[in-house]
C-alpha cells in the first residue's frame, strides 16, 4: 500500500469519525438545565426543579445509563428569607469542597417578586444531600434583572462562580439589555465572595437576545467557557463556547467551521437534536451533560438530557 493511499484512507475514517460523532440520549425525563458531578459512587446530576421536587436528580455509574431518583430532593427546605415561598429553583450546580462537604449554586425566586431571581448556594454533608441554603444571597443585582445560571469551578487551590445576569428579564419596547456572564472569586469555603464579580462575556448581535448557561473547564493550559444563546425555547437555542488564556479574560468567542458546538440538527442516537442548550462540563472537560427538546421538535414535551464526550484542542472542542 502506498504511503500516498494509506494517508487517504487514514483521512477518510478521521473524516468519517467525526462526521458519525454525536450525543446520546441519558435521561428521557423532563430533565433541565443539568449539571454534573463524578463521585466515589459514580455520577450524579442535578437539574432544574420538576417532577415534584425543587432540584431534581439523577444518577450513574458510567456515565452512559442514568436513572433519575424519582422523587428525591437535595434540597427539601426550609428556606432563608431571602427565598421566595415558591423557590422556582433553576440549573442547580454541585462541587465538592476540600473538607468533604458539598456546595450546590441554585437560582432560587426572591422573595421580593419571584418574577426575579438571585444565585445562593447551599452545603450538605452528602452529595445527595439534604442541603441547607446560606442565609444570604450569593449574588443578587435584582435591579439589573436578578442572576441566573450558577457554575462553581475550582482553578488550582481557589474556587469560583461564573453566572448570568438576567438582563433580558428587564427587556420591553423591543430593547435588548446586557446579559453578562460573571465571574466571581470565591473564599475558600466556596461560598464566600472574594472580591467584586468581573465581566467575562456579554451578548452580541449574533447571539440573539441573550448569553446565558455558562460553564468553565481547563484543558492544556487553555480555559474553555461554554454558553448558551438565543431564546431557551426555541430551536435557535444553542451551545457556544468562548476561550482565555486566563480565566480573567480576555475571551474570544469562537466561530467559524468549529463553532457552535451544538446547534439544532446536529446529530445524537435518536435523532437530530433541537433545541440544545444549558450545558454542563465534567471536571476534567472531557464529557458535558446538555439539555435538548424530548420530542425533538419543541419544548412542549419539556427538555431530556443528553451526554457526549469531549476533545478539546488549541482553542477548539469537538463532540467525539
Amino acid at each position: 500500500m502506498s504511503s500516498i493511499y494509506k494517508i487517504a484512507v487514514a483521512s477518510a475514517l478521521m473524516m468519517s469519525s467525526l462526521a458519525t460523532a454525536h450525543a446520546t440520549l441519558a435521561l428521557d425525563e423532563n430533565f433541565a438545565d443539568p449539571s454534573v458531578i463524578h463521585t466515589k459512587d459514580g455520577y450524579y446530576a442535578f437539574a432544574t426543579g420538576g417532577n415534584g421536587v425543587y432540584v431534581q436528580m439523577a444518577h450513574s455509574t458510567d456515565f452512559s445509563k442514568w436513572e433519575l431518583m424519582r422523587g428525591h430532593d437535595p434540597v427539601p427546605g426550609p428556606f432563608p428569607s431571602w427565598v421566595n415561598s415558591h423557590p422556582m429553583i433553576w440549573a442547580p450546580d454541585v462541587i465538592q469542597r476540600d473538607d468533604g462537604k458539598f456546595v450546590m449554586y441554585i437560582s432560587a425566586s426572591v422573595s421580593e417578586g419571584s418574577h426575579r431571581h438571585c444565585i445562593g448556594a447551599a452545603i450538605a454533608d452528602k452529595v445527595t444531600g439534604p442541603y441547607t441554603v446560606e442565609k444570604s444571597p450569593l449574588a443578587c443585582p435584582v435591579d439589573k434583572g436578578g442572576a441566573i445560571d450558577a457554575d462553581g469551578f475550582k482553578d488550582g487551590n481557589t474556587h469560583y462562580v461564573v453566572y448570568k445576569i438576567d438582563g433580558n428579564s428587564l427587556n420591553k419596547d423591543n430593547k435588548l439589555n446586557p446579559t453578562p456572564i460573571m465571574l466571581q472569586k470565591l473564599k475558600s469555603d466556596a461560598v464566600t465572595p472574594d472580591g467584586d464579580p468581573i465581566k467575562l462575556i456579554d451578548r452580541d448581535e449574533i447571539d440573539g437576545p441573550l448569553v446565558e448557561a455558562p460553564s468553565l473547564a481547563k484543558v492544556g493550559g487553555t480555559y474553555y467557557l461554554t454558553f448558551s444563546s438565543n431564546w431557551y425555547n426555541t430551536p435557535k437555542y444553542d451551545i457556544s463556547y468562548a476561550v482565555a488564556s486566563k480565566i480573567t479574560g480576555p475571551w474570544q468567542k469562537v466561530h467559524g467551521p468549529d463553532a457552535p458546538l451544538l446547534v439544532s440538527g446536529d446529530s445524537s442516537n435518536v435523532g437530530p437534536l433541537s433545541g440544545p442548550g444549558g450545558a454542563d462540563f465534567n471536571e476534567d472537560g472531557s464529557k458535558i451533560v446538555f439539555h435538548a427538546f424530548k420530542n425533538g421538535k419543541s419544548i412542549d414535551d419539556g427538555r431530556a438530557m443528553y451526554v457526549a464526550d469531549l476533545s478539546m484542542s488549541k482553542g477548539v472542542i469537538h463532540v467525539r
